[in-house]
């Protein structure tokens, strides 16, 4: 057991070892790579090859809304976006794509099969389905489909949630809950401070299990 235990948390060294050496490991300012060649070469490092990341502090990009990633990743280019991962790896990784490569990045990962996860907390599931398609009036938080989508996959520059690891999205939230770190994310500040830590949870865990 001990042994197994020391080749996880070696294993987890190397992931973050790998993504913080992206930018001396590949030639990012070379405009000649495609899209497709900057996810299998430079992303694949942290969001996995087809952007299904298994580290949960690295965001699932498969299937993600095309515009959403395109103004991310330009918010991450000119330093718009200042949240602690996007200062320590985006920024850098982010200041020499074109145009261009950002609209093929955009396009490979929407054309990517999203995997999801499988919560076994049934409680949080089942609060999260409320909050996601009712909303919490009390609080005057609409309902997450009426900008998400029914099923979460999100339309235009309203990003796809469903699918998405469960703390990445509660890591999200505080920061828009508590920060002015993503200010594109404006329209959710409200929102966010209309949640509590509990239902943040429970809608994350809801969406995590999401096809």
């Amino acid at each position: 057991m001990k042994k197994l235990m020391t080749v996880v948390v070696l294993g987890g060294v190397a992931l973050v070892a790998g993504c913080s050496d992206i930018q001396s490991s590949r030639d990012l300012a070379n405009p000649n790579l495609s899209g497709k060649q900057l996810a299998e070469q430079v992303c694949s490092f942290c969001h996995g090859a087809q952007g299904n990341s298994i580290d949960a502090q690295f965001p699932r990009l498969a299937g993600q809304q095309p515009q959403y990633l395109t103004e991310q990743l330009k918010a991450f280019r000119s330093h718009g976006r200042s949240d602690p991962k996007a200062t320590q790896y985006m920024w850098g990784i982010a200041r020499s794509l074109t145009d261009n490569q950002i609209a093929e990045l955009a396009s490979y990962y929407y054309g990517q099969i999203p995997t999801h996860g499988a919560p076994t907390n049934t409680t949080l599931v089942a609060e999260g389905d409320k909050i996601f398609h009712n909303g919490i009036p009390a609080t005057n938080v609409p309902p997450c489909f009426a900008c998400h989508g029914a099923d979460g996959h999100g339309h235009d520059n309203f990003p796809r949630i469903a699918s998405q690891h469960a703390n990445y999205i509660i890591k999200q939230l505080h920061v828009i809950k508590y920060t002015d770190e993503r200010p594109q994310a404006a329209i959710m500040k409200g929102v966010a401070h209309g949640l509590d830590d509990e239902q943040i949870r429970a809608v994350a865990t809801y969406l995590s299990g999401q096809s």
